[in-house]
């Protein structure tokens, strides 16, 4: 393995950084302490900071990382990326990832990034952006903190300090990535869709069960106040009993539905493909698979279900109260033997709850969607960006953006006249509160991986069921397809020697 070869961060031998204050406070007695030690205004504790490493620093895992380089209680210690660095990342905007860095840094960092010619990610960019926003609480501006390594396993290896690992890599190296940092007793904050295959959503709930590791995977609608109205409407009856639910997703747009490419390419300098690859197959390089491409690759991603599922299946499992679906069925565009197609509908059917009715989901990727209600009113749009969410109950309708937020009942008169119910759900303190303080021993995060572990066993038969075309019975309790042995071989990842689940 390859990486940093700095010597870990240690307050004393074999003793983590929050057991060695305490027992210093003790051994030590009147003692003359910096205030930063002590806390005060700009200034936390070092016991009650939670260190963290950055695994996965693309465009996405930066702008995490800088989520939370801003809260005063977490300190980014480490980064971790089998690319060094390049200009080839995919963004939201032209130069949206120097623009968000250079307003993290401040008025005196108008001309950072003034030399990248593209997106600029990897594990040197990242280094160098956690040291200079932490160099500007120094009087001298220079910070040092940071390492930068290659492979995650050296990472949990040699950063003995350190309390929590960001997963923000390609979606087939969630559940390897999380499993062992938790084994290794970090906390994990992971990135949707929560894992690859059904069986590794599956094993991540039980090992974060095991472990009691505080976990929580990236849906801030998990957090949100829309979730909780939302289900407080439906729950008080606005709707009548829930019977369906549509939901529709522009999505893709990468390039999907493509062949496997014929032949190999030189690796870019600086990149380390076989460990990107990992757990797969070993294939040869090629630009189809990379940058983001990956997401339409069987192997590496989770194509349209798994890039925005995590999201609207959250909401959606909350709100109707649900568990594992009994059958999954599909249709799509023409397949290919590696990558997801260009569009698909997928319909999840689960059965009553207590006194709630069976219900549906319909999901519409590839700009897809479901026939407009008769409800709506001629020249109100359908949905916000092409996306949207659709409650069916018998007494009416809830339309929604895709998370199930901005709800309205329709027709708009129906709105008018609707009394909205008391609020009964607890509110969130905010997303990544919520983990940070379960580091800290509080209560479960709303999307830890406990939750999510089911939502995303539901999201990933989906896919199976694309890939199949069939309509596949499902029996959660034991874990299998009970009606097609193909699709059944399906449910479980394979894993390359050397890189499978710890």
């Amino acid at each position: 393995m390859s990486g940093n070869k700095n010597q870990p961060r240690a307050t004393a031998k074999g003793m983590g950084r929050r057991d060695f204050l305490r027992r210093g406070a003790g051994a030590a007695g009147l003692a003359i302490v910096p205030r930063s030690v002590l806390g005060g205004p700009g200034h936390v504790p070092p016991s009650d900071l939670v260190t963290i490493a950055a695994i996965g620093v693309g465009s996405q895992g930066t702008r995490v990382m800088m989520d939370f380089l801003k809260i005063p209680d977490a300190r980014v210690v480490a980064v971790c990326d089998v690319n060094k660095e390049s200009s080839d990342y995919s963004e939201w905007g032209a130069n949206e990832i120097r623009d968000k860095e250079r307003q993290l840094l401040g008025s005196g960092f108008s001309n950072w990034g003034s030399w990248w010619k593209g997106c600029t990610c990897g594990r040197e960019p990242a280094r160098r952006l956690v040291e200079a926003y932490y160099g500007l609480a120094k009087a001298s501006g220079d910070y040092k903190g940071c390492n930068a390594y290659v492979d995650f396993r050296e990472l949990l290896e040699q950063e003995k300090d350190l309390d929590a690992v960001l997963v923000c890599t390609a979606d087939h190296w969630h559940a390897p990535i999380a499993i062992r940092a938790m084994r290794k007793g970090k906390h994990v904050f992971g990135q949707k869709p929560m894992t690859h295959s059904v069986a590794e959503a599956r094993r991540m709930g039980e090992v974060a069960r095991e472990t009691k590791r505080a976990t929580q995977v990236a849906v801030g609608n998990a957090a949100s106040e829309d979730t909780r109205r939302l289900t407080e409407w439906v729950r008080a009856g606005a709707i009548g009993p829930l019977r369906e639910i549509h939901n529709w997703s522009s999505r893709p747009f990468w390039p999907q539905g493509i062949e496997t490419p014929a032949v190999g390419e030189p690796v870019p300098e600086g990149f380390d493909w076989d460990l990107w690859v990992g757990p797969r197959e070993y294939r040869p390089y090629n630009h189809a698979y990379l940058p983001f491409i990956w997401r339409a690759w069987y192997d590496f991603g989770t194509g349209c279900l798994g890039d925005m599922g995590n999201y609207s299946f959250d909401t959606m499992f909350r709100v109707a109260e649900l568990g594992a679906p009994t059958a999954v069925e599909a249709s799509s565009t023409p397949l290919f033997k590696e990558s997801y197609p260009l569009a698909s509908l997928v319909h999840f059917y689960f059965p009553a709850r207590g006194e709630m009715p069976p219900l549906t989901i319909h999901w519409y990727d590839g700009s897809l969607k479901p026939v407009r209600p008769p409800e709506l009113e001629p020249g109100r749009e359908m949905s916000r960006e092409n996306e949207g969410m659709l409650l069916v109950g018998d007494s009416g309708k809830i339309l929604c953006g895709f998370e199930g937020d901005h709800p309205q009942l329709i027709p708009e008169a129906k709105m008018k006249e609707f009394k909205e119910p008391p609020k009964t759900l607890p509110r969130s303190a905010g997303f990544y509160r919520e983990w940070l303080d379960a580091c800290k021993g509080g209560p479960a995060p709303s999307a830890s991986f406990e939750f999510e572990s089911t939502v995303v066993e539901a999201l990933l038969l989906g896919n199976i069921a694309v890939r199949t075309g069939k309509k596949l019975e499902w029996s959660s309790a034991d874990l299998k397809i009970t009606n097609d042995a193909a699709a059944e071989k399906l449910v479980e990842d394979s894993y390359r020697e050397g890189f499978g689940i710890a």
